[in-house]
């Protein structure tokens, strides 16, 4: 059972309050987890990063590339950056995260890996939306652009994302990636519906869940990975 949490923090958002706070860990004496709450609703924990972090292994796995540049939509605890960056065939990661606060507390060191990717060179994190930028013209070209900031396509945090799970709008998304380029999208839950629009605008369309038991709430849990790659040009 999950213990009540210490509020380390809280800020308002063009989303609503955003929480940072901290809870010792039932069963596992001196081990806490770090967890982020958006208008009182759970986002993220630190004690459950196992798909967060197989969304850029597989995502890069897919790619095979080298000197690839990322871009990160949303950075949360940082732990999808934080698997970006231990691949050495990555050049450079840009993050792009919507929360304000967010990115000051990762800037405090006040989030787990703060200090570890406050070290990467290669690392880069601006405020902005990620979705607002995927929709216009590209100002350069992605390897890997790994998406997860909603829910899952079926619930998104704000209207903000809406087109992007369209078939419109991740034909435009497509445009930001270079050629045999790889985008993947996070979700908790699966959606026949994107994968569908997925497949109908990509070349090569995969949807892989990654079980792992949540240390917070006990039994096993189930996440869901949608990775779609463009062709390569010859």
């Amino acid at each position: 059972m999950a213990r009540d949490p210490e509020y380390l923090a809280a800020e308002p958002s063009p989303l609503g309050l955003v929480c940072l706070r901290q809870r010792a860990i039932a069963g596992d004496p001196g081990a806490f987890a770090t967890e982020i709450t958006l208008d009182h609703h759970f986002l993220m924990s630190s004690a459950n990063t196992a798909s967060e972090r197989a969304l850029a292994d597989r995502a890069l796995a897919l790619h095979g590339g080298s000197d690839l540049r990322v871009l990160v939509g949303g950075l949360g605890l940082g732990y999808t950056a934080h698997a970006v960056l231990a691949s050495p065939r990555v050049a450079r990661a840009t993050v792009v995260e919507y929360l304000a606060p967010v990115i000051a507390w990762l800037r405090a060191g006040e989030l787990p890996l703060s200090a570890e990717l406050a070290r990467d060179a290669r690392l880069s994190v601006v405020q902005g939306d990620v979705y607002a930028q995927l929709a216009m013209e590209p100002a350069e070209w992605w390897d890997v652009i790994l998406i997860d900031v909603d829910h899952s396509p079926d619930e998104p945090l704000g209207s903000e994302s809406d087109s992007f799970y369209g078939d419109a709008g991740l034909a435009r998304a497509r445009r930001h990636l270079a050629s045999g380029g790889v985008l993947g999208v996070w979700s908790y839950a699966e959606s026949p519906r994107f994968a569908d629009a997925l497949a109908r605008v990509f070349a090569r369309v995969d949807v892989e869940p990654v079980q792992f038991e949540n240390r917070l709430l006990g039994g096993e849990e189930t996440n869901w990975l949608f990775l779609a790659r463009t062709l390569a040009s010859h």
